[in-house]
């Protein structure tokens, strides 16, 4: 297994004009909001608790997320599990609130991170590793910490690998 050091890194390297990161910070979340509201049903008790595909597929995510980084996982799992809670909520609405609002915030979330993509003049990294769709969420936490100025030992590592963030000229970008 690749560590957090280099699946960051990895995915870092398809993200480095700011706009994209920017468009990332709210596109990704987006995202995942969405799915884990589509998870959220069908429901099954199990020892009295409601289980659903989403709660099963944050665990198995959160111990990932953990075992690339310790406090960026736990920090982010919470940060999902909050939403799994949320979205738990809404598909226990109306069959349409519930399919409305998950797709609506799929399909909303992606365009924002096209539209990213145009910017960085880069496809998305999960066309190259489909491993990308698992580290985006990781990769915006981590971006969101950085700008809180904390775990700069592990933005100086990524930059060295990658380079720094920028704002692409476009003028006169190659294409």
């Amino acid at each position: 297994m690749k560590s957090g050091l280099d699946q960051l890194a990895n995915y870092a390297a398809y993200h480095r004009d700011r706009r994209n990161i920017a468009t990332h910070v709210v596109g990704v979340p987006m995202i995942v909001f969405a799915v884990v509201t589509l998870l959220s049903r069908p429901a099954f008790e199990v020892a009295g608790l409601a289980l659903t595909p989403a709660w099963i597929t944050l665990v198995a995510a959160g111990i990932y997320y953990v075992l690339l980084d310790i406090g960026l996982g736990l920090s982010l799992t919470v940060i999902i599990g909050a939403m799994t809670w949320a979205g738990t909520q809404i598909a226990g609405m109306s069959t349409v609130t519930w399919l409305v609002t998950g797709i609506s915030m799929f399909v909303v979330g992606w365009i924002i991170q096209f539209i990213g993509h145009y910017y960085e003049g880069r496809k998305p990294a999960f066309v190259d590793d489909i491993v990308g769709l698992l580290i985006g969420p990781l990769f915006v936490w981590a971006e969101v910490v950085f700008a809180l100025g904390m775990k700069q030992a592990l933005v100086k590592a990524i930059e060295a690998r990658v380079g720094p963030t920028h704002i692409r000229d476009m003028h006169n970008a190659a294409t």
